[in-house]
């Protein structure tokens, strides 16, 4: 007798890029979508469909800094400062060193 997971067994190869492409079937029994979370189980790869919004991944983000409002304010103080938007200007490692220069402008 034939396991039942064999019947819908597929394979599938890893490139020398190390990526994986997928069966198109697998794909559709899941239902469509662009991230997978990966999870290395009793030496199997175990892949879980996720659908990312891209509004809860930057609140997961800035739960992950764990930044403040006032963090968020002052980092909007700092941006909107008239030394910032002269250097914004300039190419981005200038304008860092500017700005980091002259953090209350």
């Amino acid at each position: 007798m034939i396991p039942y997971f064999w019947i819908f067994a597929m394979l599938a190869k890893i490139t020398s890029k190390n990526q994986l492409t997928l069966p198109k079937s697998m794909i559709q029994a899941v239902g469509a979508t662009e991230y997978f979370d990966v999870e290395a189980r009793d030496g199997q790869l175990i892949l879980t469909p996720v659908r990312i919004q891209r509004g809860d991944a930057v609140r997961a983000k800035l739960a992950e800094l764990a930044l403040t409002d006032e963090d968020m304010a002052a980092a909007v103080a700092w941006a909107r400062a008239p030394g910032f938007a002269a250097a914004k200007a300039l190419e981005p490692d200038v304008a860092h060193d500017v700005a980091s220069a002259n953090p209350k402008a």
